[in-house]
């Protein structure tokens, strides 16, 4: 087997040093930097003495250009679309939000009033069950009471002898009328 590492290449020390820090940074030996750099600007066709290479110059335009022609087709293809779309819903959800404050809002409000007016007639009825009860109470209590007074009027005729006096029979009546006038 022959070996393929028999040439050598001599160059300055100044040129070594930047080798190495170029190897360095790149995490390659400096043998395969330099024959990578070989492979590069022979399959480039790059001249490595000229720094303003229209070549590289033209590739990176042309790169610049595609990828901005690209952007702009995005941008024509989707952005603007969405954008237009999302215009269109915001102004849709608008609407929406709009007929329901319109509609819903309005017909919970004539809820709530029939609501409130429901809840002052409730009130109201129950005032009037209350005095009728106070009243129908009132009513039984003065049906007792006058029952009381008819018994004592009765007891009082009944312990008249036959013939009462005309005082005994005012004083009885004035009794009763006393006693009806408090009910």
């Amino acid at each position: 087997m022959e070996d393929l590492n028999i040439k050598s290449l001599r160059f300055p020390a100044s040129v070594n040093l930047t080798l190495e820090k170029i190897a360095l940074k790149l995490g390659r030996s400096k043998k395969e930097v330099f024959i990578q750099m070989v492979n590069y600007f022979y399959r480039s066709k790059k001249d490595p003495a000229d720094f303003n290479d229209e070549i590289l110059k033209t590739t990176i335009l042309k790169g610049q250009r595609e990828q901005i022609g690209f952007i702009k087709t995005q941008e024509n293809d989707l952005l603007i679309p969405i954008k237009r779309e999302t215009g269109m819903l915001m102004n849709i959800q608008k609407k929406l939000v709009e007929n329901y404050n319109l509609h819903t809002l309005g017909h919970n409000q004539l809820v709530l009033k029939n609501q409130q007016q429901q809840g002052e007639k409730l009130i109201q009825m129950n005032q009037v069950i209350t005095a009728s009860y106070e009243r129908l109470a009132n009513k039984e209590t003065l049906k007792k009471q006058f029952m009381l007074i008819l018994n004592q009027y009765i007891k009082g005729r009944e312990s008249f002898g036959l013939m009462p006096s005309g005082k005994e029979k005012e004083e009885l009546m004035n009794n009763v009328r006393s006693q009806v006038h408090l009910l």
